[in-house]
């Protein structure tokens, strides 16, 4: 069932899409995503993709394993950021919630993961995102408009790394405890690896799904705010492939010439 926008725009180089609500906002992006993953198979063969893991992402990927016409087993998947200090089987490993949203569920060629206890980790890493291009990135805007996990206070659009070491912003962490992943502040860890903004960057295509009335002004400054890194998602603007999924709760109201 194709699902249509109640709105739709362009800012910069930027598509935005305005669903109703929060299913057919992760309906339409899921097919968009399905859509080019079949377009690049069809050409290329082998693909590889970058995933976010955030609550915000559940519809997209349970609307992605449901398309028949994937070929799972021609993809080698990546994950965009992973905490620091927790143990394996802790349920808030992005690790652990793609396997269970995702990796588990249907047969990849190679699923990498982060393993952020290994010292060895930022060069392993890098050296498995650079074999080959990234197609695909599948991603999401932190309340505090951070991309993967690149902070304002860390985001840097010309970082001459692939993955690194961040020391998390507290907006950031609150917001794990917003979307209850954690019962406190002090629960959440104060770092994590994550890709940088150039490494997303780099990917062909961008695909981002941004729900919920809590991220209304991360996507306000996103599209309407100057491109910098006080909101880093503003960098999207930049990227001729990127697109924003958004639901009215996101788009806020009247947001429009404010």
């Amino acid at each position: 069932m194709t699902v249509k926008a109640i709105k739709e725009g362009q800012k910069d180089k930027l598509t935005y899409y305005v669903f109703k609500n929060r299913d057919d906002m992760g309906r339409a992006a899921a097919a968009d995503i399905a859509g080019q993953i079949v377009k690049l198979q069809k050409e290329q063969g082998e693909i590889r993709m970058v995933f976010a893991a955030a609550p915000s992402q559940n519809e997209v990927l349970d609307y992605l394993i449901q398309d028949s016409r994937i070929r799972w087993e021609d993809m080698t998947a990546f994950h965009m950021d992973e905490y620091i200090g927790l143990p394996n089987d802790a349920p808030q490993l992005f690790q652990n919630f793609l396997k269970e949203r995702l990796f588990d569920k249907v047969s990849f060629k190679q699923v990498h993961l982060i393993n952020s206890s290994d010292k060895e980790e930022v060069e392993r890493y890098t050296r498995l995102l650079q074999e080959a291009p990234i197609d695909i990135v599948c991603l999401g805007i932190g309340e505090n408009g951070h991309i993967a996990f690149n902070d304002p206070p860390v985001a840097d659009f010309e970082d001459e790394h692939m993955i690194k070491k961040v020391e998390l912003e507290d907006a950031c962490r609150q917001q794990q405890v917003n979307d209850g992943c954690f019962s406190s502040l002090e629960d959440v860890p104060l770092y994590a690896f994550t890709l940088t903004i150039p490494a997303l960057l780099a990917a062909g295509s961008m695909y981002c799904a941004v729900p919920g009335r809590t991220k209304a002004e991360a996507v306000r400054q996103t599209l309407n705010g100057p491109i910098s890194t006080a909101c880093p998602a503003t960098i999207l603007r930049t990227h001729a492939q990127a697109k924003l999924y958004l639901d009215k709760d996101s788009f806020g109201d009247e947001q429009d010439g404010r």
